[in-house]
């Protein structure tokens, strides 16, 4: 088993020249296997031992039995306690989820502090096949049914080659000592009844099916890796950005508009759920200003492309501002400075940088949505102008004009947030104080 196990980290290229590798070793039987393993071989490694205090004394003889065996074979050992109950409470998780988030980021402490450059955890042939299986039972695409990868950035499992017998015999032979987690062999956790109750009824079918399971597998990641580099083109084709929404053309698009597999790898990341393909499918072959609504974004039809707009939260406020500190707290606003007008100064001409005449303001002033049969004269002009003819001169596309605010003094729109101010709060020779504001984020895009 040494010989293929050396192969097997081999072919998947686990370690790297002058690797340091940390074996997370549990004191189970795979992870003791797999740390007697890696002390008959030639590479530097340290252990790590996670007590998770879920099991009383039994959890205590577990760590005790990894530290011995780190001291025989003069391995450099490293452990800590957790309070798993209490932090999966505060995080209102499960306790094996709890479980999972200690032991890898207090890995990832271990490697940056020890300069290891891998850590090896010991799932092996039998727990990929439970993975895929209960991935299977629950739903999933392709990924999911390619299981565990021998490599996963900088985690290795070398035994993935290996089934539970082959352990087992292995241990056996050897004289390896494990402890037995009596957990195990309870069949309230979804993995110990695939494993104690369905795979023996599959192996009754076909009793290699781990292993042709494991092919499976393989193959179904080859294919994965195909797919993942078509949607990886396909992105590049279809997607852009624009004003701050995603901009999603719809020629290359309508390609596959038939194929709910594409269209839901596209779009997963702005929400969309399986439910609101169909809705989606209505707006590409609809006309322009048919909109759905995921929990995250908004999806337009606008022309011949779809745009997709964060839902930011506060887009239906309004703001009452009674004094400069005040609008120090508006979200969208980056800065405000009160300057005094010397003969040095200079009107910032940044598009998200408003140059006001500060005493031309009264307070307080309202920041809102803009709204139709709105007018402002725009700077260097003497004639009011519609706001929503402004928006159409400079190409506003719909979600643009939507997220646009504008500020309102005393009846009168002194500044489009983002664009534009009113000529009539303009810095003059007469002006002794000018209100420089800044806008930030959504509103302030280009």
């Amino acid at each position: 088993m040494l010989s293929d196990f050396l192969r097997y980290i081999e072919e998947n290229r686990m370690t790297g020249k002058g690797g340091r590798i940390l074996l997370a070793v549990s004191g189970g039987i795979d992870s003791m296997v797999m740390a007697h393993l890696f002390s008959r071989s030639r590479f530097e490694t340290g252990i790590a031992h996670c007590n998770f205090c879920l099991r009383g004394k039994e959890s205590d003889m577990d760590e005790e039995l990894v530290r011995k065996f780190a001291s025989d074979n003069g391995i450099s050992f490293f452990v800590k306690r957790f309070d798993t109950k209490k932090y999966a409470e505060e995080k209102g998780i499960s306790i094996q989820m709890a479980a999972r988030e200690l032991r890898y980021c207090w890995f990832e402490e271990i490697m940056k502090k020890n300069r290891f450059t891998r850590t090896a955890v010991a799932h092996n042939l039998n727990d990929n096949i439970e993975t895929m299986l209960i991935n299977l039972t629950r739903g999933t695409g392709i990924t999911g049914l390619t299981g565990m990868r021998p490599v996963n950035n900088r985690i290795i499992r070398p035994l993935l080659f290996a089934s539970r017998d082959m352990i087992t015999d292995y241990c056996k032979s050897n004289g390896v000592r494990y402890r037995e987690d009596r957990s195990n062999a309870e069949t309230k956790y979804t993995r110990n009844k695939m494993r104690s109750l369905v795979i023996p009824v599959l192996r009754e079918i076909n009793p290699s099916v781990e292993a042709t399971l494991q092919k499976t597998a393989e193959r179904l990641r080859g294919t994965d890796d195909i797919v993942t580099a078509f949607m990886k083109d396909l992105n590049k084709k279809i997607f852009s950005d624009r004003d701050g929404d995603t901009i999603i053309k719809l020629a290359p698009l309508k390609a596959y508009i038939g194929n709910s597999a594409v269209l839901y790898e596209l779009t997963e990341r702005f929400g969309m759920t399986d439910p609101l393909l169909n809705d989606l499918r209505n707006i590409i072959e609809g006309p322009s200003g048919g909109k759905i609504f995921t929990v995250t974004h908004r999806i337009l039809k606008n022309r011949q492309e779809l745009i997709v707009t964060p839902l930011t939260g506060f887009e239906d406020e309004t703001f009452r501002i009674h004094s400069i500190d005040d609008l120090r707290k508006v979200p969208f606003i980056a800065s405000v400075i009160s300057v005094n007008i010397t003969l040095n100064f200079r009107i910032p001409s940044a598009r998200d940088t408003a140059c006001l005449d500060q005493d031309k303001l009264r307070f307080p002033v309202i920041i809102r949505k803009w709204c139709k049969g709105d007018s402002f004269i725009p700077l260097g002009m003497k004639r009011k102008k519609k706001l929503s003819d402004f928006f159409t001169d400079l190409r506003y596309s719909v979600p643009k004009k939507e997220r646009t605010l504008i500020l309102e003094s005393d009846g009168m729109i002194a500044w489009i947030v983002g664009e534009r101010i009113d000529d009539r709060f303009r810095i003059t020779g007469e002006t002794k104080k000018a209100l420089i504001i800044k806008a930030s984020g959504v509103r302030c895009q280009a």
